[in-house]
C-alpha cells in the first residue's frame, strides 16, 4: 500500500465516502480488494482520532439525538451460539448540532445501557457550554443524561406514537429536565443524517449483501464518514461544511488532506 501513488488513495478514498462497495472499487481502479481494504482501515483510524483531537468544547445550542440500525456478519435472529458478540445488529448513535449540523458524537454499539451512558459520556465532554437536548423516546436517556448532566441542561423526549401496524400517527413532546423550549423540541436533522449515512456508506444500505463483515472495518468506515461530513461535504442549506459553520476551520477540507492524516498516522508507528 505504501507504493501507491498519491491519486489512487485520493481516487478510492473518493469512492468509499460516495457509498461504493470494495469490489465495485477495487474493480474500477484496478487494485485489489485488500489493497483497498488496507486504505479504508489506515483512513478510518486517522479520522477516529482526527475527530477526537478536533470535536472538542463545542458551543452548541441545540443538540439531537438518535440511533440508527446496521448488522455485521448476520443479523441477530441468525446469530449462531458461541459466535462472537460483536456480530449481529449494531446501532450507531449519533449526536448532532441542529444549527451547524456538526455531528458532534458517534458511537457504535447495541441498543442497550451501556453503549447508551458511553454516548452521553462522549457527547458531554465535547460540549462547553449548556445544551437544549432532544432524543427519541428511548427509556435508556431517561436517567443517564441526568447522570451525565445532572442539571445543568435542558432536555425533553420525541416520544413517537405508531399503531398496530407501524403506521406514524404522531409524537408527544416530553419534558425530562429542565426548561426546552418545545417549540424546537425535534429529531428532524439527526433523522435526515441517517439517510445521509445510508446514502454515503455501502454498508448501511439495506436489502444488499454489503453489509460488514468485519466490526473493525464497520467502525472505520463510520469514522472515516463523519470526518467527510463534517469536514469536507458542503451542506447544501449552510453553503459551507458543518466544521467551518461551526467555527472549527475556515476552509473546506480535500479528500488529499484525509490522505495526508492517514500518512502522518501511519508514520508515527515504530
Amino acid at each position: 500500500m505504501n507504493q501507491l501513488p498519491q491519486h489512487k488513495k485520493v481516487q478510492i478514498i473518493n469512492l468509499l465516502v460516495e457509498g461504493m462497495s470494495l469490489r465495485a472499487i477495487s474493480r474500477l481502479t484496478g487494485c485489489s480488494i485488500n489493497t483497498v481494504t488496507k486504505i479504508l482501515v489506515h483512513a478510518g483510524k486517522a479520522c477516529e482520532e482526527f475527530h477526537n483531537k478536533t470535536i472538542i468544547k463545542i458551543k452548541a445550542k441545540r443538540v439531537e439525538c438518535d440511533e440508527i440500525w446496521s448488522f455485521v456478519y448476520c443479523k441477530k435472529k441468525n446469530v449462531r451460539h458461541g459466535m462472537d458478540e460483536i456480530v449481529g445488529d449494531v446501532w450507531t448513535w449519533i449526536a448532532i448540532d441542529a444549527d451547524t449540523r456538526l455531528v458532534i458524537s458517534y458511537i457504535a454499539g447495541r441498543r442497550d445501557n451501556v453503549t447508551a451512558i458511553k454516548f452521553m459520556h462522549d457527547l458531554y465532554d465535547r460540549l462547553n457550554n449548556r445544551i437544549q437536548l432532544t432524543t427519541d423516546g428511548f427509556k435508556a436517556y431517561r436517567e443517564l443524561v441526568e447522570q451525565c448532566f445532572g442539571f445543568a441542561i435542558d432536555f425533553a423526549q420525541l416520544e413517537k406514537i405508531y399503531d398496530s401496524r407501524e403506521h406514524y400517527l404522531g409524537a408527544n413532546k416530553i419534558i425530562r429536565a429542565g426548561a426546552p423550549d418545545m417549540s424546537k423540541v425535534s429529531t428532524s436533522y439527526v433523522e435526515r443524517q441517517n439517510l445521509t449515512m445510508r446514502m454515503h456508506m455501502r454498508r448501511f444500505t439495506r436489502f444488499t449483501n454489503a453489509f460488514s463483515k468485519k466490526i473493525q472495518n464497520h467502525l472505520y468506515a463510520i469514522a472515516l464518514h463523519f470526518v467527510y461530513y463534517n469536514f469536507c461535504k458542503i451542506h447544501q442549506t449552510l453553503r459551507v461544511t458543518p466544521a467551518m459553520e461551526a467555527g472549527l476551520t475556515k476552509d473546506i477540507m480535500e479528500i488529499s488532506d484525509i490522505v495526508a492524516l492517514m500518512e502522518n498516522d501511519i508514520s508515527k508507528k515504530p
